[in-house]
């Protein structure tokens, strides 16, 4: 009797566990940063490992390009995934997205790519690196406070630290909060929003602007 009253259940568990598994399989057939590489080698005007930049609208993100004297208030990297172009990328969560959709979010869908001057840096090897580094954020939460943490990461700190853990190289220098224009009205106004009265002056701070002005970067597209 306690193996039929129990039988059931388990049945139930393997079955549901089985459909999810096949699901989870058929969506993501492979890892999505370490899955095989494309047989062909794929003719495009974007690399492996290019930085994108865009505008968005968000009050926030309007915030951003206020403060620092930018255009720009998103970033990601992009990323060849088994053939097709996608853009690894800190929204909520942080995400692979595929680099057509990227584009569509920003204003007027326009964007700019920069890459390393030296791009020969960026062998097969250290590429793959840049994916293994970059898995432990996949699925984090978006840092809307901009702490110099890892347990919620924004864009241009997710980008800074997979080029400097797996290349070594920084990109830019971080900074500090108080380093930005705070006098803005709708600055403060966010920065209310999100600290009240106890602003985090002296964090350290990575924009999109100290990476798209780096010098150790070149402009390769730009649809502005």
């Amino acid at each position: 009797m306690k193996i039929k009253k129990y039988l059931f259940p388990i049945i139930t568990f393997v079955l549901s566990f089985g459909c999810a598994l096949f699901v989870a399989i058929k969506v993501f057939p492979n890892n999505p940063f370490t899955g095989p590489k494309a047989e062909k080698a794929i003719v495009s005007k974007f690399k492996d490992g290019d930085i994108i930049f865009q505008t968005s609208e968000s009050k926030q993100c309007e915030a951003v390009r206020i403060a620092t004297n930018s255009k720009f208030s998103h970033c990601g990297i992009i990323y060849d995934i088994n053939g097709k172009w996608f853009v690894f990328e800190a929204v909520q969560p942080v995400k692979l997205t595929p680099l057509e959709d990227w584009i569509k979010h920003g204003k007027g869908s326009k964007y700019v790519v920069k890459r390393l001057k030296n791009d020969s840096v960026l062998k097969p090897e250290v590429l793959q690196k840049m994916k293994d580094y970059s898995q432990q954020f996949d699925g984090k939460d978006y840092d809307a406070y901009f702490e110099w943490t890892d347990n919620r990461i924004y864009c241009s700190e997710l980008i800074w630290k997979i080029y400097k853990n797996a290349t070594g190289i920084e990109l830019s220098k971080l900074r500090e909060l108080k380093d930005f224009n705070l006098s803005d009205p709708r600055v403060q106004k966010i920065l209310k929003e999100l600290y009240g009265n106890d602003i985090p002056l002296e964090e350290k701070v990575v924009a999109p602007s100290d990476l798209s002005d780096s010098n150790l970067l070149k402009t390769v597209i730009d649809t502005y």
